[in-house]
């Protein structure tokens, strides 16, 4: 407990050091359970969409609608929520939205109405938006850049880990007689957690009496640019919106979620229907298959830091060459009859896309300073989100799912992996410039 009081004038170097390590520690436990968290009161909505769909009566179309609606609603409230997060609390806006997720999902599975169902599980978009800017804004402000992409590669695991829980328990529950558990179970879950959050997480090492990281921390050499501080507007003007890097990634980024929501987030519909695996062999294939992103985001995190000194340019060209024929396999030979290699297949997809969403993180803080962390994670996740996901991976996705068939899907799915490559191409000169 003596960790938790202490001078704040004090100039004791191992002490300090001492104190840092255990915040380190908790700050970061409490990240990653609390977005894992975030996850199962999201995911576990996509674990059950064949059954969802058969129980409602509601056809790929109106689903598309349903996840479209989230995916947009939360990517302009990752925008937003980042603005918050460099201004306000990251502790108190990242518990406040997981707590209404929770009670969102506590009578979601409950609701009937189409329109009821796309409005609610919208407001809970708003509510997830509200997880991912205040991680990226509390790693920044208790790990150093030396150390960063160690660390994220780390706390990555948590939204796959999430997802194979959401997929774990509603593997559970559907085998009840009540199928609405798989929402309001993990709704009571998250609103305990929104609790573990706000009593676990601090906003920066400054609140509790600690000199700043970078005063600390030893051996960082990644370059940040001068930081006036000045209104939001003007931040998100100068270091977002007139920063063509910026938009390059945000772009890469789009490509990626369209290629990551497109295929794991419709794998249970695509491999039920389309290829014939039965309804709950494909939840269990779908929620192992997930586990394939832990090793992805921890083998991107620890080559890049080892082999490529920090640098995520090159290691996310190579990882998006072999995304593409990944995803070719997957459209030719995914089934019933190739069950295991669908697995590989599936969760070589998954790994590859885990470790370029962590590339593409540490990239995009990278390229712009310190203080302006969440604005810039904000604005990535939300425009990937936003055009990759809502419009990419749902709107249009279900659309050319119900006028051309699956294979379409996936070979432009393909064609937004070499995209995404000609985007961070155009990075890799000034990421090297950010390091000299």
């Amino acid at each position: 407990m003596n960790l938790l009081k202490f001078s704040p004038t004090t100039e004791n170097t191992d002490q300090i050091n001492q104190m840092l390590r255990y915040w380190q520690i908790r700050v970061f436990i409490t990240l990653h359970l609390g977005y894992c968290i975030f996850y199962v009161t999201r995911k576990n909505l996509m674990s059950v969409l064949h059954i969802f769909s058969e129980n409602l009566h509601i056809d790929i179309i109106n689903l598309g609608i349903i996840t479209g609606v989230f995916s947009m609603v939360y990517g302009i409230g990752k925008i937003v929520t980042g603005l918050l997060a460099d201004r306000y609390s990251p502790r108190v806006l990242m518990a406040g939205g997981l707590f209404l997720s929770g009670v969102i999902n506590l009578f979601f599975g409950f609701l009937t109405s189409l329109w009821l169902l796309v409005v609610f599980w919208g407001l809970n978009g708003l509510c997830q938006s509200a997880g991912y800017p205040p991680v990226a804004k509390s790693l920044v402000a208790w790990f150093s850049p030396r150390e960063r992409a160690k660390i994220w590669s780390w706390w990555n695991s948590s939204h796959l880990i999430g997802t194979v829980m959401a997929g774990g328990l509603v593997a559970l529950l559907v085998t009840g007689k009540d199928w609405h558990a798989v929402f309001y179970v993990p709704g009571i879950i998250g609103i305990i957690a929104a609790g573990f959050i706000f009593w676990g997480l601090r906003d920066s090492p400054q609140v509790i009496g600690l000199p700043p990281i970078e005063n600390v921390a030893k051996g960082s050499n990644i370059h940040t640019s001068k930081f006036i501080p000045q209104n939001r507007w003007f931040i998100l003007k100068k270091y977002v919106l007139c920063n063509p890097y910026i938009w390059f990634v945000c772009l890469s980024m789009c490509c990626l979620q369209m290629v990551r929501f497109s295929t794991l987030d419709w794998a249970t519909k695509f491999l039920y229907e389309a290829r014939g695996i039965d309804k709950t062999s494909v939840i269990w294939l779908w929620n192992l298959a997930s586990l394939a992103g832990v090793p992805g985001g921890l083998v991107a995190g620890y080559v890049v830091s080892r082999l490529f000194k920090g640098h995520c340019c090159g290691m996310s060209l190579g990882y998006l060459a072999v995304l593409g024929l990944n995803l070719y396999g997957y459209i030719t030979l995914a089934g019933g009859s190739h069950f295991w290699l669908t697995f590989v297949l599936l969760g070589s997809i998954v790994f590859l896309v885990d470790g370029l969403m962590l590339l593409l993180a540490v990239l995009i803080t990278n390229l712009a300073p310190n203080e302006t962390v969440g604005t810039v994670a904000g604005f990535g996740g939300g425009i990937g989100y936003f055009l990759g996901a809502a419009i990419g991976a749902n709107f249009l996705a279900v659309k050319i799912v119900a006028s051309y068939g699956w294979a379409t899907l996936y070979y432009i799915c393909i064609g937004c992996a070499i995209l995404s490559m000609i985007f961070i191409s155009l990075c890799t000169k000034k990421e090297k410039e950010s390091f000299l």
